[in-house]
């Protein structure tokens, strides 16, 4: 499990906040960015730490390969992350207070 190595809430990097991920906030689906060695039964755990009384129906994730890219003359790498969409039953979640 997670826990033995990193804490649930470091397993919930940042929300993701695009075009589509801000569509899918209406069908109550949150979209963020995770820890890449994470499975889907510590995903839930830690959302549903986080976020207390939202009760997760399904985690879906996938995984982004790493990518070089060009900075003028040089090439650099981004690194390879995860991103998980979690689809949770209830009210809405604030991601976006004080905004």
């Amino acid at each position: 499990m997670a826990s033995n190595r990193k804490s649930l809430y470091e397993l919930l990097r940042r929300p993701l906040v695009t075009e589509k991920a801000t569509g899918l906030s209406a069908e109550n689906k949150y979209v963020f960015e995770v820890d890449t060695d994470a499975n889907k039964i510590e995903l839930r755990q830690a959302f549903e730490t986080i976020y207390p009384g939202r009760k997760v129906l399904s985690v879906h994730t996938s995984k982004i390969p790493g990518q070089t890219k060009r900075y003028g003359r040089k090439t650099g790498y981004v690194n390879p992350s995860k991103k998980a969409v979690f689809t949770i039953e209830g009210d809405p979640i604030e991601i976006f207070t004080g905004a």
